[in-house]
């Protein structure tokens, strides 16, 4: 049986992401905006209360489950910037490019280029769920100088990781899913579901 689950996102990349990550257990994602939901406020400082704060939103507004993320990236050089603000680093109305340049230019000159995507993702059964299911990854890498790669989105462009010497823009989307933060995040999602189904 086919469940439907609302995304608490109006962001296409995500949703292209998490429709081919939750394929093969029968969901069908629902982006909020087909639904008419307008996105949430994010006004909390941590990446779980924003994604908890977009589920209870989304589930609200439809009566329907809801899936939400909130992601982003934290270098190590910047005490963990731009993290939670990522998405409008440069400003309520920037784009990736602007968001990268400033990114690039406040590591100007810093030695560390450590970095990490951070992904919390939390479903609600209902907006009053008292148990929301939260879980959150982290995937490591470093941040370079200059773009490579044609895959991905925001940040991937200038995101390495050593052991793969690539940038995530230049995996093939498959190949994203498997090790992202994102990926990592829904796997431990879909084990906590199964989980709860075996006693429900």
């Amino acid at each position: 049986m086919v469940q439907k689950l609302v995304l608490a996102s109006n962001n296409t990349d995500k949703f292209r992401e998490f429709q081919e990550l939750l394929a093969p257990f029968h969901f069908q994602v629902i982006p909020q905006g087909e639904l008419g939901i307008p996105s949430a406020e994010e006004p909390h400082h941590t990446f779980i209360e924003n994604a908890l704060a977009k589920a209870r939103h989304a589930s609200a507004v439809s009566s329907l489950p809801a899936l939400a993320d909130d992601s982003g990236i934290c270098a190590h050089a910047l005490d963990g910037a731009p993290g939670v603000y990522s998405a409008r680093y440069a400003g309520l109305d920037s784009d990736n490019i602007a968001n990268n340049q400033k990114l690039i230019a406040a590591l100007k000159g810093k030695a560390d280029r450590g970095a990490h995507y951070v992904c919390a993702l939390v479903m609600v059964n209902s907006a009053n769920d008292p148990e929301p299911l939260i879980v959150q990854a982290r995937w490591y890498g470093q941040i370079i100088d200059d773009a490579q790669g044609d895959h991905g989105f925001g940040y991937d462009p200038y995101f390495f990781i050593p052991e793969l010497g690539k940038t995530v823009a230049q995996l093939e989307p498959s190949e994203k899913n498997q090790i992202s933060h994102r990926g990592q995040a829904l796997r431990e999602l879909i084990t906590q579901l199964q989980i709860r189904a075996q006693y429900a």
